[in-house]
């Protein structure tokens, strides 16, 4: 058989195989299978640049749940895509514009497009191949891009049947606007930030200059455009004030005084300045006074010439001048210290502009009650389930929806209007002409990149048609994606699926954690922790970056990524990499595969390592069905080290150095179980598995490629819960005379020998048939002796169980002997009340698995007794 190379080079290896597998179709779907369908769509990446952190978390757990439920039989569609991200894409190409000194006016909306798809090339080449470094085992033969001509159709054909149905309109409204981006901004896209400002109380006069009314804001600026003050009609200060006027300082505006509920008395001085042209709330409160709307403030975040003496100014700078007048005629009572919260564009950070504008909406509250549905009768739930209270909180109190946004890049809204009649013509196909003969011009403004996207898990199968694809994969059974985008995406696919296909998108939706920094901090640009997943995949590879990420998702958790454990888990890689060498190596020129013999015939060891082989298979497939990669994790990492490596390989050793049918015995269970351990590891760490598994016997049905191979199950034959207990009790006794080895610094070379006391005649004859095993890995020149120590006869002293295990060597330092026994006894005691402590908390016993809960106290009775037998020892040395 060939040999492993030294140490394990993901830099040759990852791509060498990912290029095998792509090759033979590893990961294709095929609607002609007689498989079970099992589908799921990639949350498509945005092609501003490359993927970061969070996207690797995305793709890896997915991945595991791919891999996984191919190895399962399952016929796996797992469909990648990409987003054209309307304003995040045209930002990022407007600012490499900015360097040269050009804007997109300057090219014009055609070269700007042609500018743009340039850097969507470049930017889907970069994300596929961060996605195949990853590991991420997708369709490619099924990849698609939001701006793809079918999706393009898609959304046509979406846009067109709701406006039919009157669920998108256009009206004027107020709407969140980016001066920076220049477009319609959804509430989604602004994020509200705290701020330190000032409260500025304002008195606006009677209009014969007597007191007046004194108003409180954070907007100084904006009071240019007030017209009106409102009181709550139930205040008693101001009752009596409602229908008088004041006058407008600087502008000298009348303004009259209205009632109106939405007014809070406890704010300020409980009178408040209604600007409808620039904030929503007085917007609304406008619409039901009729009150006049006065904009003094633009697009491009200046002042209107319905400013005065103001127009054309930044409207900050405006700020700074209304304050200085009003200070100069009096009319500033005074400012306060006042922490509020500021929105700001999510993409540019610009502080967002309340404006009236004409855009397109969409009426969601026909759409969102079939999503609400869906959710409260249990047909489609959320991992962890806290997120069902989240999304259901916000559907119940959800506001139509704008689409249309002023951008040149995304998809341009199919709506025409006549210059000759005026007519507006929505339709999925361009019109030529007007019905009148006029020529058309289409719609500027283009649509939110989340109104495509909202289409996903269809379009991309390829909606409106009615395909093979859709009727074998739709719905799709998983959504894995971030916390941040449930309000963004997975609401508007659950609307719109529910919508145009009548059923829900996806069965299930798994919300995973935020990535963030090893001291817990959120990764950011300005404080210089961001962690590239390239540099991390160059560095410890793919598979130990992959098992990280998987180890770390606990729900509802965020995950805090360190190099101490990607290290550590590059560790565990070389770990079975070092493992892998060793049998290799020991196979030498047999290629032959041969069977398990029947259990009864085989050494307890050998029954041992089949028995946990068979549990380790039964729990990490547990773990995945219940979304618990960080459990599935531990479970193999733990096995595989502390079991198998540390204990398993040794016990084998010495037979494999054997001949005949001894060493045949033990290299069929050692390749059996080294296959099944490759198998459960490799959804998580798909390139080192591949790679060893290549080099091992294979039996003749085993295919091509570990990623078909047959993930294993639970053996029920092989469970054999006597031969734990044995081999737990022998590897009990091993660890105790080398703890005893170690703390009296006794060299490894040194053969010792070791009286036990206590012990009950099954143990004494468990150990005597393995002493092979403890007298090798615990250095001992002789097996056990069973008997009570003689007089004189020193050695120290160890506990195991209800065993006292006495390690002869030599006359002992007493004093040395007592603060050993001490210490061990300190450190059982410690275990013994933090187990204690977990058994007596309500919500351990109510979440941990029963079997769990058996062994916490089953250790607790063992650690006891240990203890009282330290207290033994303890009473002996001070006699």
């Amino acid at each position: 058989m060939p040999e492993l190379p030294k140490g394990f080079e993901h830099e040759s290896v990852d791509p060498k195989w990912y290029a095998f597998w792509e090759s033979i179709g590893a990961f294709r779907a095929d609607p002609d299978s007689q498989r079970t369908p099992f589908s799921l769509v990639l949350p498509p990446p945005n092609v501003t640049g490359s993927l970061h952190i969070g996207h690797a978390l995305n793709q890896t757990l997915p991945d595991i749940v791919a891999r996984w439920k191919r190895m399962q039989g399952f016929d796996v569609l797992w469909l990648p895509g990409t987003d054209h991200a309307g304003i995040a894409t045209q930002n990022v190409v407007e600012q490499q514009l900015a360097k040269e000194k050009q804007t997109r006016h300057d090219l014009g909306r055609e070269a700007f497009e042609a500018r743009v798809w340039a850097w969507v090339a470049h930017s889907k080449t970069v994300i596929t191949g961060q996605m195949r470094k990853l590991g991420s085992s997708v369709d490619w033969s099924r990849e698609r891009f939001t701006l793809d001509p079918g999706l393009s159709r898609a959304v046509r054909r979406e846009f067109v049947s709701l406006f039919r149905e009157g669920l998108i309109y256009r009206d004027k409204y107020i709407v969140n606007w980016c001066p920076r981006c220049r477009t319609a901004l959804s509430d989604l896209e602004v994020v509200h930030h705290d701020t330190r400002g000032k409260l500025y109380y304002i008195h606006y006069p009677r209009l014969d200059g007597s007191r007046g009314v004194i108003v409180a804001t954070t907007r100084p600026e904006t009071m240019l455009g007030d017209t009106a003050v409102a009181v709550n009609p139930r205040d008693p200060r101001y009752a009596a004030l409602i229908g008088q006027r004041v006058r407008l300082p600087i502008i000298g505006r009348e303004l009259g005084i209205i009632g109106d509920d939405y007014v809070d008395p406890e704010f300020g001085t409980g009178a408040l300045k209604v600007t409808p042209a620039h904030d929503p709330n007085d917007f609304l409160m406008g619409r039901r006074h009729d009150l006049p709307q006065v904009a003094v403030i633009d697009e491009d975040g200046r002042m209107t010439t319905q400013a005065g003496p103001y127009a054309g100014l930044d409207r900050f700078k405006a700020r700074a001048g209304v304050v200085e007048r009003l200070q100069r005629e009096g009319l500033l009572e005074r400012t306060e210290e006042h922490a509020h919260k500021v929105g700001r564009c999510q993409r540019c950070n610009t502080v967002v502009e309340p404006l009236v504008s004409r855009q397109w909406f969409v009426k969601i509250a026909t759409l969102a009650e079939p999503a609400i549905r869906v959710v409260t009768e249990g047909r489609l739930t959320f991992v962890p389930g806290n997120w069902t209270k989240v999304y259901l909180d916000w559907m119940e109190n959800i506001h139509d929806w704008c689409i249309s946004r002023q951008l040149w890049w995304g998809h341009r809204i199919p709506a025409w209007y006549c210059d000759a009649c005026g007519e507006m013509i929505v339709a999925e196909d361009t019109p030529e002409r007007c019905r009148c003969g006029g020529p058309l011009g289409q719609e500027t403004d283009v649509l939110d990149t989340w109104f495509s996207s909202g289409l996903w898990p269809f379009s991309t199968m390829g909606w409106p048609d009615d395909t093979r694809d859709l009727r074998r994969y739709y719905p799709t059974d998983l959504m894995i994606t971030g916390f941040d985008i449930i309000f963004f995406w997975v609401a508007r696919m659950i609307m719109l699926g529910l919508k145009f296909t009548g059923d829900i998108p996806f069965k299930e939706v798994y919300i995973t954690s935020l990535v963030r920094d090893a001291q817990g901090q959120k990764m950011s640009k300005s404080k210089g922790n961001i962690v590239d997943p390239l540099d991390v995949m160059d560095d410890v590879g793919a598979d130990a970056f992959r098992f990280t990420l998987a180890a770390l998702a606990s729900p509802g958790m965020d995950i805090a990524l360190s190099e101490g454990r990607l290290r550590g888990y590059r560790q565990f890689i070389n770990k079975l990499w070092n493992v892998s060498r060793f049998i290799l190596m020991n196979i030498g020129d047999d290629t032959i595969r041969r069977p398990v013999p029947a259990t009864g015939e085989l050494p307890l060891v050998d029954r041992w390592i089949l028995h946990r082989i068979s549990q380790i298979a039964g729990e990490v497939d547990q773990a995945w069905r219940d979304y618990r990669f960080d459990v599935a994790a531990d479970r193999l990492y733990h096995f595989t080290w502390h079991e198998y490596a540390d204990w398993y390989i040794e016990f084998a050793k010495s037979r494999l150095q054997g001949q005949g049918a001894e060493r045949d015995e033990a290299l069929a269970v050692l390749l059996e179980v080294h296959d099944r351990l490759l198998r459960l590891l490799h959804p998580i760490i798909p390139f080192v598995t591949e790679e060893i598994w290549q080099q091992l016997p294979r039996r003749a049905d085993d295919g091509q490629t570990i990623t078909r191979a047959r993930f294993p199950g639970r053996r029920e034959a092989w469970i054999d819960d006597r031969s734990a207990v044995e081999v737990g009790l022998l590897q009990a006794i091993v660890t105790a005379i080398r703890t005893v080895r170690a703390e009296r610094g006794v060299a490894p070379s040194r053969q010792i020998r070791v009286v036990i006391e206590g012990a009950s005649a099954d143990v004494v004859r468990l150990v005597a048939r393995e002493s092979h095993y403890v007298e090798r890995l615990a250095g001992l020149e002789a097996a056990p002796r069973f008997r009570a120590m003689a007089a004189g006869e020193q050695g120290a002293v160890t506990v195991v169980r209800d065993m006292r295990i006495h390690v002869l060597l030599g006359a002992i330092d007493r004093t040395a002997e007592l603060e050993r026994v001490r210490k061990n006894r300190g450190n059982l005691e410690r275990e013994i009340a933090s187990l204690e402590r977990q058994l007596a908390n309500p919500s351990f016993r109510a979440r941990a698995p029963g079997e769990l809960v058996r062994q916490t106290e089953r250790r607790i009775e063992n650690l006891r007794a240990q203890r009282n037998e330290l207290e033994r020892t303890f009473r002996e040395l001070t006699g």
